[in-house]
């Protein structure tokens, strides 16, 4: 059997993150094996895609808006070019706005005090009144009681988006390789490459850890290279707006109802995704009929007419989720090995500036300043 050659990188996981990452970096140049028993699978092929780093703001997290909102402004022209890439597919990219609304008099408070955080912060979200947000969308409940507006926040399909960027893989030479790691391997304290499942020995320059929930889980990292990046668990559901309803919704919609988030993101085709639970469950990816229960019953509380539509899909999946809900991003303190994992709820919206800082970094060597934050060696433990 001939020998592959070794390439400069070789990105272990298949989804949006790693396939994002391989497609840049090999656009740089480097010759990229991506390694997954099943490459364009993941979170992503379950995620709704709203692309909200403003309505997903939480106190705290303002170097993760800054991450969010650089990748946001890269996405137009990051879908417009992955589109060209892979022959023309879609990636269902859409400019819609979201608009987060408040139910009863304690979420309009909570959302006039992010309102206010946004204004400190100079973000662009207009405060509208029960009767501004209705004539936005009719179909609200009318016991709405305010909303924000954001305007730039929109929308992908991140299974069309999966789709194109293993098609641009592919077609930017990056080789597919359909197996699973089975350990990573260290020779003279740096990383060499993975050991798979198959018993197949496949060598790197550099090795980028993007296996979502699992990445720390793979045999031969050393301890405490990476943090646990643990699984949350999201039970998600898709429903059709017939056309004969007409315009249904029309941008994404937010809210807190009895204490969950709630999101509804209505697509060109007339898929309506409504997501999502929150669960501390494991790797467990069960659908119940509770989660399905909860969703539809919020679903219903901000649009009535919700439950006229077909339920035509539910599914879960899992959010890797790093110590601080921020991702990893860069070299660890393994040389040889990069991390791109840990985007809990952002996966989707962080794919873009992921790619191109990991790119940036395996091209030069640099690690660039907006990856600073983010490196996997802020969980590192100082001396006793």
């Amino acid at each position: 059997m001939a020998r592959l050659p070794v390439p400069d990188v070789l990105v272990v996981g298949g989804g949006i993150i790693g396939l994002a990452t391989a497609w840049r970096t090999a656009q740089r140049g480097l010759a990229v094996t991506v390694l997954d028993p099943v490459p364009g699978g993941g979170a992503a092929q379950v995620a709704a895609g709203m692309l909200a780093p403003v309505t997903e703001l939480q106190y705290g997290e303002e170097p993760l808006l800054r991450l969010g909102i650089a990748s946001n402004v890269r996405y137009a022209d990051f879908c417009a070019e992955l589109a060209e890439a892979s022959g023309g597919l879609e990636t269902g990219y859409r400019a819609t706005g979201t608009l987060a609304v408040a139910l009863d008099a304690d979420d309009k408070a909570e959302l006039g005090e992010l309102h206010a955080f946004h204004q400190r912060l100079g973000l662009d979200s207009r405060w509208l009144t029960g009767r501004e947000a209705r004539k936005l969308e009719p179909m609200l409940a009318p016991g709405v009681r305010g909303g924000l507006h954001v305007a730039d926040d929109h929308q992908v399909d991140g299974r069309r988006l999966l789709t194109a960027l293993l098609a641009a893989c592919e077609r930017s030479g990056v080789r597919l390789h359909r197996a699973a790691a089975a350990e990573l391997l260290v020779e003279d304290g740096r990383a060499a490459g993975v050991l798979t499942d198959a018993g197949e020995r496949l060598a790197a320059g550099r090795t980028v850890l993007a296996a979502g929930c699992r990445s720390h889980l793979l045999p031969g990292l050393p301890e405490g290279v990476l943090p646990p990046v643990r699984p949350v668990k999201g039970q998600i559901l898709r429903l059709r707006m017939p056309p004969a309803f007409g315009p249904f919704l029309s941008r994404n919609l937010r809210a807190v109802v009895r204490g969950g988030h709630l999101y509804l993101v209505p697509r060109a085709d007339g898929e309506l995704v409504v997501g999502a639970t929150t669960e501390e469950q494991g790797h467990d990816t069960t659908v119940t009929a509770g989660g399905v229960y909860e969703l539809l019953r919020d679903a219903h509380e901000l649009l009535p007419g919700i439950t006229e539509l077909p339920l035509v899909e539910t599914s879960a999946g899992l959010r890797p989720g790093s110590p601080d809900n921020a991702p990893l991003l860069g070299p660890t303190a393994l040389p040889g090995l990069l991390a791109a994992t840990g985007h809990y709820r952002n996966g989707v919206l962080l794919a873009p500036v992921t790619a191109d800082l990991l790119a940036e970094t395996l091209a030069t060597g640099a690690v660039p300043a907006l990856a600073a934050p983010f490196s996997p060696s802020r969980f590192a433990r100082s001396p006793q």
